[in-house]
């Protein structure tokens, strides 16, 4: 199959590889020439990949027209701020082109001003006569890893269901398993909001807490993500899966996770613009936690971990007033918030 990756940043190179080695003929676009020439002549990409080699197979354009031209497949692996843009792009050049393709973005966020899922702006700036359906790959898979070939599971979702299974074929491997997923809303509101409880995590972190308060936000995090999620419409049963549960326990927990060491960044006296320059990378948590603070306020749904670090990040809360908002909460009931999620679930069944 011919894909085009566009992006060449290290998730958009550890997943052209991952799609090399299935056979496909892959092509990435990127902006940065050098890095252009660095991936055609030296098979490498430094910046983003330090010590991988790539497969000759794998060549590089700094031509969209080119890109779009090669593609029966576009991943999108851009940050969720450039993705509308990017789209727009492509989408002219498929006009001229008269051609339609599969889209699939790995883009884990919400688009800021909208509160939009990526899908959801896709859907509005791709004319439906150039795409064949709109998909996303989402779950526990850092670059890192997925560049050194080792076990990665993640899901595929789509807007009509038979785009998820041509996703699953093209980048299904050996050491990388696809598992379709019918739930296109909890796919990529997991995948988004994990970002949240990754730089709430950190931030734990770099104030010397210990395990027992990390746990407590990551499992409670979890139950925000699925309150908001099952109110837009998805599966609660999707936030225990791989996009869900998977995918905030490696990036709430690991060193390779830029909003986990953002967080640290932060409690460690940084200010959040020094921070994410510090990361040389897009943190999606920054920008996520604005979108779904407003987001919870639209829907009226109960997000105090996310509440309490929008005000950490933006309104400037201590963090003794930060501990203080969350632990002298209301008493409640655990057991409640998942009565809530069940019988959501079940009114949704039924409709």
């Amino acid at each position: 199959m011919n894909i085009s990756v566009i992006g060449t940043g290290s998730f958009g190179t550890s997943l052209a590889m991952v799609l090399n080695d299935n056979d496909n003929r892959v092509m990435m676009y990127g902006r940065n020439q050098d890095t252009v020439l660095e991936i055609n002549e030296s098979h490498t990409n430094s910046r983003y990949l330090k010590d991988i080699e790539l497969d000759e197979g794998i060549r590089a354009t700094g031509s969209l027209q080119e890109a779009a031209a090669h593609a029966e497949l576009l991943v999108l692996a851009v940050p969720v701020n450039a993705m509308r843009k990017v789209a727009g792009e492509l989408n002219g050049l498929l006009k001229k082109l008269d051609k339609k393709v599969l889209v699939v973005h790995v883009a884990k966020g919400l688009e800021l001003d909208t509160y939009k899922r990526v899908s959801q702006v896709l859907e509005e700036v791709f004319d439906e006569d150039r795409v064949t359906d709109i998909g996303v790959l989402s779950g526990p898979s850092h670059a890192e890893e997925v560049a050194l070939r080792q076990p990665t599971t993640v899901s595929a979702a789509s807007i009509r269901e038979d785009g998820a299974e041509v996703i699953q074929d093209a980048f299904m491997t050996d050491y990388f398993r696809v598992y379709v997923n019918n739930d296109m809303v909890g796919v990529e509101i997991g995948g988004a909001l994990k970002n949240i409880v990754a730089l709430a995590v950190g931030a734990l972190s770099g104030y010397g807490f210990g395990d027992n308060p990390k746990a407590a936000v990551i499992t409670r995090g979890l139950h925000e993500i699925a309150r908001l999620g099952t109110k837009l419409g998805a599966n609660p049963l999707t936030f225990l899966g791989l996009t869900g549960m998977g995918d905030l326990i490696v990036t709430a927990t690991s060193r390779h996770s830029r909003n986990y060491r953002c967080g640290q960044m932060l409690a460690g006296g940084m200010s959040l613009d020094e921070a994410t320059e510090n990361m040389g990378m897009v943190v999606e948590g920054v920008n996520t936690t604005r979108a779904t603070y407003e987001l919870a306020k639209q829907y009226d749904v109960d997000m105090p971990i996310t509440k309490v670090l929008y005000g950490y990040l933006f309104n400037n809360i201590s963090e003794d007033e930060a501990f203080s908002a969350l632990m002298k909460r209301e008493k409640t009931s655990e057991s409640e918030g998942l009565k809530q999620l069940l019988e959501s679930q079940i009114k949704n069944s039924e409709q």
